[in-house]
């Protein structure tokens, strides 16, 4: 079976990346962070605002269309979308982009994120009465079954997913501690990274205060980070022609599920089974025709251990309650089956809700990143619900 995006595959590519600083305190407005980003990002494609006709980012990004076109300096904009909320559709714009390339709705797409995460009027991740409908964080009305409860942060939602799954499968805290340390390691040597220079141990996570016990300690939450991100996206015929070495999205899909919510499983039928994760798995593997033994290195989104873990199951690099093992046997690492998050994650690196992690994968193409997997020709990217694959140029 052809999936339906499949007609889309291998014409788009990754021509500019570009990122602010990641700190805590940015000093600047989001718009001014998102065309700062933008900025470098087409300065790193040879392009300039002129020959940007698309924009894609996310309906919780506060920077709007508009005021990028004046502050930015568009000259007209033919195409534009927003990806339902952030983290769990992260790489949705990739999608989005690339089927607006594809369909020649637009010819040069910016994707964007800008965030406050750290430093703006409400602390990103912070507890927060979710009203249900009209709240663009929740989205529907189910937050009234438990916010009543106490669960009013994304924290407390993945709790009771990774509690489940922690149940299930006899997975320890140590067990995603040691995710965690090798996430930090990446960082360690990262130099825009918010971990720069300062490795942990399992002794170090161990250590760390609970957030939501048993499953999630300080040291297995990403960071609360002020930046932005941006990418370029065109065809790749025009894409043979600029500056840098394209990274082609050979697959992009997402997978929405029936009772699934923003960034929970409450409802599913197994809360210790990633199924977002599953389902897109299906869509990005199978649909077309990429084998996971073709994975050089994979960005995964990691807003928390439990769930980075969890993902790793759900998209078939190993069984269910297998990813203990999997870690600690060493396979994030380098010289692993699977690299993952080189660049130290959002968990190590800062988060920019996932984004910062395609413009890892770009690097890994590249071959520029500081944590580099030899010679890569495909890198998986995955948010818990949609991702893509790339491909050397």
């Amino acid at each position: 079976m052809t999936s339906p995006g499949a007609a889309f595959a291998g014409k788009a590519a990754i021509v500019g990346i570009g990122a602010t600083e990641l700190s805590r305190a940015a000093g600047r407005s989001e718009l001014r962070l998102a065309c700062e980003s933008i900025t470098a990002a087409l300065a790193d494609a040879g392009l300039g605002p002129s020959d940007v006709d698309g924009l894609v980012s996310y309906t919780i990004d506060p920077v709007s269309e508009t005021e990028l076109v004046r502050s930015v300096g568009f000259a007209e904009i033919a195409f534009s979308s927003r990806v339902p909320y952030g983290g769990g559709g992260s790489m949705g714009v990739l999608l989005h982009a690339a089927a607006a390339v594809a369909s020649g709705a637009a010819d040069v797409v910016v994707a964007y994120r800008a965030i406050k995460a750290r430093s703006g009027p409400v602390r990103f991740g912070a507890a927060q009465i979710r009203t249900g409908q009209n709240d663009v964080h929740s989205g529907t009305t189910s937050s009234q079954w438990c916010t009543p409860f106490g669960v009013l942060t994304p924290a407390s939602w993945m709790g009771l997913n990774g509690t489940r799954y922690m149940h299930t499968y006899g997975v320890t805290s140590e067990d995603f501690g040691r995710a965690a340390v090798q996430l930090r390691d990446y960082a360690s040597t990262n130099p825009a990274a918010w971990g720069f220079g300062r490795p942990i141990t399992l002794a170090d996570h161990q250590a760390s205060r609970w957030i939501v016990e048993p499953c999630i300690r300080l040291l297995d939450c990403c960071q609360q980070t002020d930046g932005s991100v941006a990418l370029v996206i065109t065809g790749t015929d025009r894409a043979r022609d600029l500056p840098r070495r394209p990274a082609v999205i050979a697959a992009a899909a997402g997978a929405g599920l029936f009772e699934q919510e923003i960034a929970t499983d409450f409802y599913r039928p197994d809360l210790a089974v990633m199924d977002g994760s599953v389902a897109l798995a299906a869509q990005l593997f199978d649909r077309f025709g990429i084998r996971r033994e073709d994975i050089d290195a994979a960005m995964i989104y990691d807003a928390f251990t439990p769930v980075f873990m969890m993902q790793i199951e759900g998209l078939g690099f190993c069984g269910p309650g297998e990813a203990k093992d999997f870690v600690a046997e060493g396979n994030l690492a380098l010289n692993g089956q699977l690299p993952c998050n080189t660049n130290g994650g959002l968990i190590g690196e800062g988060y920019i809700h996932g984004l910062n992690l395609a413009v890892e994968a770009t690097r890994q193409i590249r071959g520029t990143a500081v944590n580099q997997v030899e010679r890569p020709e495909a890198v998986l990217v995955t948010s818990s619900r949609t991702g893509a694959v790339l491909t050397a140029g």
